[in-house]
């Protein structure tokens, strides 16, 4: 009994080619896809993550939603619905606008109405930071106008007659 049974294919020219081997398997059916909420439900609801790489610059601007993780060099304002984080080796010059914000890296540019912000061992921010609140780790540095704990009020004004 044979395993195989011969099939002929059309050479370039059109004719017949010589018989060659095929294995007698049964054809697998295509994979159902899932229905379209099936699909909806795997894929994430802020717009999914992206990242610079470490060995990246890149000049621009970022908009949209979900994560963004930036390890290598990136000149350009961030405005996104979702985490901003600057890794460790990572330079950003530039305004930043996202719900939380981690810096690792060195940010040049200012930090506007993030919910929180912290600034991990060896991150840098040269630059003004409005937020909800604020985490500064040991051994990190910053120069700028901090604000945070305010929300949307406005801090009082001092009264300078005194």
């Amino acid at each position: 009994m044979a395993l195989w049974k011969e099939i002929t294919t059309p050479g370039p020219t059109g004719h017949s080619s010589s018989p060659s081997p095929s294995i007698d398997r049964p054809t697998p059916e295509p994979s159902p896809s899932p229905p379209p909420a099936a699909r909806k439900a795997r894929e994430p609801a802020d717009g999914g993550d992206s990242m610079i790489a470490a060995n990246i610059t890149i000049e621009g601007k970022i908009e949209g939603s979900g994560n963004v993780r930036i390890a290598g060099r990136f000149k350009g304002d961030v405005r996104i619905d979702g985490n901003f984080n600057i890794e460790p080796g990572a330079h950003l010059t530039g305004q930043v606008l996202a719900g939380v914000v981690v810096v690792g890296g060195e940010l040049q540019g200012n930090i506007e109405s993030a919910k929180r912000v912290d600034v991990l061992d060896g991150g840098v921010i040269v630059g003004d930071v409005k937020a909800g609140s604020i985490t500064v780790a040991a051994g990190s540095r910053m120069r700028g106008h901090v604000e945070f704990g305010w929300g949307d009020e406005k801090p009082p004004k001092l009264d300078s007659g005194r």
